[in-house]
């Protein structure tokens, strides 16, 4: 009777790290080398406890068939510690920023999982020796991260022939749709917000489709087309994004689209890509991808993007570059924008839009370079313009108890970081920056954390760093600029960090606050 009392404990406790450790696959993108990167990086001090009875067992039971009933209910009682431990140490937060999605993949490594925790089972019912129980308990449960990526291995083949069944889905529903548009945006930053512009720009005159949110992986696309495509859309707007080298290449080979926007090039993901000139390989096998009579549109005021134009027929647009479509006359307030676009013919007209920013007017510019060349006028996209709102977390402007909140928390890298900087210093008031720096830099990471401090230094009045991944090389950076010590604040939450912003004395100068990126749950 104890052993199905132990047992059914055991498999208990087991939920709660299985639970857990899928949930941190999830956030690290299903990726095993990502996972084993994000576990040796990460404390698990918990596994002293486990590590402990597993020693204890070893150590103290050399002959368990021989063990008396006080020393086996010894053992049974730190099994039942080490359980109620495990759960304790893995039971799931309430503030999880992303929660655990039950995907049918996550449904299947569940399963898996499940499988590989009750096979012990049977060799604890089979041997009478607690000893033995509470040793491959124990091995289990430090076992823990290590099962799930062992799950992932057995469902790989099934996984792949799953995902080629919804590819070729997919295909066959494009094929379908041969007079669909198909435009692919892409970019180390401002692709998403290029993406939501244009579907609104076009959406004058064509009935287009967009990927939704982030989806800009391959099985995102996928899911969108045979979700959402309809036999009545005239352009598709695809997302495309990537971590490695052929990501977008992947995702080219789904769609073939027409047309593409590359927005800009930058040192993002170079946990991944190793080097800047992968970021430059990969952004550009959109271009690559393009058929004779595509249309490429790029941002030359991104010298990565002018760099790798050289010897191709493109479409410009930008600010600096006065090439192709440009913006000028560029004028900013808490109220949002107005700038002229000139076009190659030479035709100027005013624009206004309630977004900030000029990032946001260099991605407004592109959208409205593609609609143009679509045949749309200039004249007829003012109002398509004006209605534009900001995409959540991407520079959006709002409000919060008084406060003046410039929201940039999705995904910070460091041209966009510069970029948002450049926006805060536009705006008129006290201006403060709170930021966790950015994450997936590589090598590389601490020193550009530490160069967007040293740039913020002159652009902000008050900093406050969020937890403590980045925060030191933030604060060297802040001091290099110039910044005083005493107007900087180090929290270990975004709470704690609102609490110490809201505090602050600034006369009758307006809040005017920064959120520069969020980190999730795994860092």
């Amino acid at each position: 009777m104890i052993k199905i009392v132990m047992t059914v404990l055991y498999l208990f406790a087991a939920w709660f790290p299985v639970r857990h450790y899928i949930h941190m696959f999830q956030l690290n993108s299903y990726k095993p080398k990502v996972q084993l990167k994000w576990l040796k990086t990460n404390n698990h001090f918990w596994l002293v406890f486990p590590a402990a009875v597993l020693l204890l067992c070893f150590a103290a039971f050399q002959n368990p068939a021989n063990l008396g009933l006080h020393r086996s209910l010894c053992v049974y009682t730190v099994l039942l510690a080490m359980f109620a431990y495990t759960v304790y140490a893995h039971f799931p937060k309430k503030s999880y920023k992303i929660p655990l999605k039950y995907t049918a993949r996550v449904k299947r490594l569940l399963a898996t999982s499940a499988i590989i925790y009750l096979l012990p089972t049977l060799l604890c019912f089979s041997s009478i020796a607690p000893a033995v129980i509470g040793t491959v308990y124990a091995a289990m449960h430090i076992a823990a991260p290590f099962l799930i990526l062992l799950a992932n291995l057995i469902n790989r083949p099934v996984e792949q022939a799953i995902n080629r069944h919804y590819i070729n889905d997919a295909k066959r529903i494009l094929g379908e749709c041969p007079n669909l548009r198909i435009i692919g945006i892409t970019g180390s930053f401002g692709k998403t917000s290029v993406k939501y512009f244009l579907d609104e720009l076009l959406s004058v005159k064509f009935n287009v489709l967009k990927t939704p949110g982030n989806f800009n992986t391959p099985l995102g696309v996928v899911k969108t087309i045979r979700g959402d495509l309809r036999a009545t859309h005239d352009v598709f707007l695809c997302e495309m994004g990537a971590k490695n080298v052929g990501d977008i290449k992947e995702i080219c080979d789904i769609v073939h689209p027409r047309d593409g926007i590359i927005t800009s090039v930058g040192p993002m993901h170079l946990e991944s890509f190793g080097t800047l000139d992968n970021v430059k390989k990969t952004k550009f096998e959109l271009a690559d991808a393009l058929p004779k009579g595509g249309k490429l549109y790029l941002n030359l005021d991104d010298e990565n993007v002018r760099e790798m134009s050289a010897g191709r027929d493109f479409v410009a647009y930008g600010i600096n570059s006065r090439e192709g479509y440009y913006a000028e006359n560029i004028s900013v307030s808490e109220a949002g924008s107005e700038f002229d676009v000139v076009s190659p013919s030479g035709e100027r007209c005013r624009f206004k839009t309630k977004l900030i920013g000029r990032h946001n007017v260099v991605n407004i510019c592109g959208a409205i370079a593609c609609a143009n060349t679509m045949g749309i006028g200039l004249s007829e996209l003012r109002q398509a313009v004006r209605r534009l709102s900001g995409v959540p977390h991407r520079l959006e402007l709002t409000k919060r108890g008084g406060l003046t909140v410039i929201d940039d928390a999705y995904n910070s890298n460091p041209s966009g970081a510069r970029a948002a900087l450049d926006a805060l210093e536009m705006m008129d008031g006290y201006r403060i920056l709170c930021t966790p720096g950015m994450i997936e830099l590589g090598d590389r990471q601490e020193e550009l954390n530490r160069d967007f401090g040293e740039y913020a230094a002159k652009r902000c009045d008050f900093a406050v760093t969020v937890g403590k991944t980045n925060s030191q090389a933030i604060r060297e950076g802040l001091l290099k600029g110039g910044m005083a010590e005493e107007n900087i604040f180090a929290a270990e939450s975004l709470d704690e960090a609102m609490k110490k912003i809201y505090s602050l004395t600034t006369g009758e100068k307006n809040k005017i606050i920064l959120l520069e990126n969020d980190l999730p749950d795994n860092y």
